[in-house]
């Protein structure tokens, strides 16, 4: 299977959301990191056919989402940002509801809502109603009904949001066993999230495709501008105004340990740290040093 994107452009009057947009996904895990406004969410509405591209096309298996029509979307999982719910529902019976949204009989709807209500945490609670469940509760109803349908492609939009670390891990846990036959695409502010769940990081800035690399070797282009900085707290104000410092640090007797981006040695006595996905998240969509000083 292979879902390919190419020259994928939208448009939205004057603003170019996405530009020129060319990928090519097998199964397994893309995980999709750029800051808000970059154009992740529009890119994921096309591919689920919520929005049409201005230019360009998507195939999956060689032939387009027009010819494909409903067989596409029998195949399609899809978590929006803020998905729909009727919160008078039980959990039970929105699962039903969107399996009969997708043409899937009872029999196989009751076993596969039940399965699923489980393995979201969500069982106890299956008859109650959604307008009773927390934020992250809801989420992870959210996700269940995403998989309903066994997509072999699975689309979620800041599935992690709302959820506590210990949801998080169930979370990254369950899309690691969901992910073996799928093409898996999410996206998520929490960069560590990403690091332990994607084969694929797709960083994407003003609409355009940045990286496009194997997660587990996508850091290492950060090698050598990673550094450690121990200072005294007047100077790594200074320090902070004229480089990306990505983690600050109050030690002993008024010192700052400070870890900052920078091609070169920021300092003398700075050294080399490893570097990891969220430095090289910051390095790129770093703009103004002042965001980064919290050191009043």
């Amino acid at each position: 299977m292979e879902l390919e994107l190419d020259k994928l452009t939208k448009q939205f009057g004057r603003k170019t959301a996405v530009n020129q947009m060319s990928i090519q996904m097998q199964p397994g895990v893309y995980g999709m990191l750029g800051a808000n406004g970059a154009g992740k969410t529009t890119l994921m509405r096309m591919i689920c056919g919520v929005l049409n591209p201005t230019q360009g096309n998507i195939y999956l298996d060689g032939r387009t989402l027009k010819e494909l029509g409903e067989n596409y979307r029998n195949v399609l999982g899809y978590l929006p940002q803020d998905f729909g719910y009727y919160p008078d529902f039980t959990a039970k019976d929105f699962m039903l509801y969107i399996a009969a949204l997708k043409g899937m009989n009872l029999q196989e709807a009751k076993c596969r809502s039940t399965e699923l209500l489980g393995l979201v945490g969500l069982t106890e609670v299956a008859a109650k109603r959604i307008r009773t469940f927390s934020g992250g509760m809801k989420q992870r109803l959210g996700i269940a009904q995403a998989v309903l349908n066994n997509p072999s492609i699975l689309v979620l939009d800041e599935p992690t949001a709302g959820l506590d670390p210990k949801e998080r891990v169930h979370f990254r846990n369950l899309i690691a066993s969901f992910s073996k036959d799928k093409i898996v695409i999410l996206s998520t502010h929490i960069v560590s999230d990403l690091e332990y769940i994607s084969d694929t990081i797709l960083m994407i800035k003003d609409g355009k495709l940045l990286i496009n690399r194997p997660a587990d070797s996508i850091a290492h282009e950060m090698d050598g501008k990673v550094w450690s900085c121990v200072l005294p707290k007047q100077e790594a104000e200074a320090v902070s105004r004229s480089f990306c410092v990505a983690n600050l640090h109050h030690g002993e007797e008024d010192r700052v340990i400070l870890r900052v981006l920078s091609d070169t040695i920021p300092m003398e006595g700075a050294v080399n740290e490893a570097p990891t996905l969220e430095d090289l998240y910051l390095y790129h969509f770093h703009n103004n040093p002042n965001e980064y000083r919290g050191l009043q």
